[in-house]
């Protein structure tokens, strides 16, 4: 899963449109570390902005209704128009 993610990534960037943005929500750390930084790295080569500086978690009232919703971690970014 690792390596899907590491691949499809870039591929969705490439796919994205000008001023298209991406949410990607990862269910284990390890998984959100590397959509954080990658995330980064895209920012800080001016291909786009991280529009959630932090993470999006669920509500209490989410996790209450679906415990398997606790890990979840939501990330959004969005690609430069030119």
């Amino acid at each position: 899963e690792i390596g899907a993610l590491k691949e499809a990534l870039p591929k969705t960037i490439d796919l994205l449109e000008e001023g298209g943005r991406v949410a990607v929500i990862a269910f284990h750390s390890i998984e959100d570390r590397i959509v954080k930084n990658f995330f980064k790295e895209q920012k800080e080569v001016g291909i786009g902005t991280i529009i959630t500086k932090k993470p999006i978690a669920p509500s209490r009232d989410e996790v209450k209704e679906n415990p398997r919703s606790r890990s979840a971690k939501l990330r959004i970014f969005q690609k430069h128009e030119k």
